[in-house]
This record gives structure tokens, C-alpha cells and sequence, in this order.
């Protein structure tokens, strides 16, 4: 069962969805009259998916949504009767999983939640892996500096140079990068 925190100036309309969550088979987490200090509400409540019903999404809304999708990522479903692609583009820049535009038939309530899951599932997965490779190809680039340095300081040729940071790595037990991150910072120093 999903906890969803649910974000609408309406009562009423917030009222319906919470209906619509609850035949769906998820829980309400709360409900917020605005996305105001959302990062520290989130904190406080833990919901599961965040689901803001609005008649268009105001740019402090969507910059709230920017800062807790940075600090505490969540999947984020906006429903709206704002349809201008802008607004959508700077929705999903903010990180909402999905943009339901126009009146919502609560029977797709369900599988509406389960694509914004799916959707933020993998994006988060996509920003892992770039993360992943960004701090690969840092630390490749340190290596490559480390070697040069050797290389020109002791005489040694590639592969040389690279055993010989490879031997102090695992002779300290640090990783490879750190090590030569350490020999270029101490050449800086040196030189």
C-alpha cells in the first residue's frame, strides 16, 4: 500500500481524490493546501508518490518541487488543466513523473500512479549510471595526469608508470583514483 501525500488548494477536489486513492488501494498520506516548504513536509510526512492536483502549476510550486527532487526524490504526479508544452517541459525539468492534463476519470487514478512509479523508478536509475560513469571518467582522467607525471619525473613509460600506481594503491589499500588524485595534489605542492 503506497502512501501518497496529496497537494490541492480545493478541498473538495482533494476530497474526491482521496476516494479515488482509497478504492485504488493506496493510503493518504496528507493532504497540503500548497507546495510550500515541501522538502521539510516531506520530511516530516514520508509519503511514498506526491500527487498535486491544480489548475496550472505556478513556478513556485514547480521550483519547490526542483529542491526536493534534488534533496529527497519522490515520484511526483501533477494533474492540471494547464496544457501549454512550457509548462509541462519546466514540470518535468522540476522532476514530475507524469503530466495528466484535463479532467481525470478516477478509475485511471491506479494506473496512472503505477506509470509515474515506473517512469521515476528509471529515471533515477538513468541519473545512478550517469553518476556512475561521470566519476569513472574523473577518475580515468586523474590516472591518465598521475601517469604523465611519473612518466616525465621518473622516466617511466606508460605501463610503467601505471604499475607503479597501481602497486602504491594496493599497497595503501585505497582505490586507484585516490591515489592519483594524492600524487597530483602532492606534485602541486612540490612543484
Amino acid at each position: 500500500m503506497l502512501r501518497i501525500l496529496i497537494i490541492d488548494e480545493s478541498r473538495a477536489r482533494a476530497g474526491e481524490l482521496c476516494a479515488g486513492l482509497a478504492m485504488a488501494g493506496h493510503q493518504v498520506a496528507a493532504v497540503l493546501p500548497s507546495a510550500l516548504d515541501l522538502t521539510a513536509q516531506i520530511e516530516a510526512i514520508r509519503p511514498d508518490v506526491i500527487l498535486i492536483e491544480t489548475d496550472s502549476p505556478s513556478r513556485d510550486t514547480l521550483e519547490n518541487l526542483a529542491v526536493m527532487n534534488r534533496e529527497m526524490p519522490r515520484p511526483v504526479i501533477i494533474l492540471t488543466q494547464e496544457g501549454n508544452a512550457e509548462v509541462m517541459r519546466a514540470a518535468f525539468k522540476a522532476g514530475v513523473s507524469a503530466y495528466v492534463v484535463d479532467n481525470l476519470d478516477l478509475a485511471r487514478l491506479k494506473p496512472i500512479v503505477d506509470v509515474a512509479i515506473a517512469r521515476f523508478e528509471e529515471h533515477q536509475k538513468l541519473k545512478q549510471e550517469l553518476a556512475s560513469v561521470t566519476h569513472k571518467l574523473s577518475e580515468r582522467k586523474l590516472v591518465e595526469r598521475a601517469k604523465g607525471i611519473l612518466m616525465k619525473t621518473r622516466g617511466l613509460d606508460e605501463e610503467q608508470a601505471y604499475a607503479a600506481l597501481r602497486k602504491l594503491a594496493m599497497e595503501r589499500a585505497r582505490p586507484l583514483g585516490k591515489i592519483a588524485g594524492d600524487l597530483i595534489e602532492m606534485t602541486r605542492l612540490l612543484l
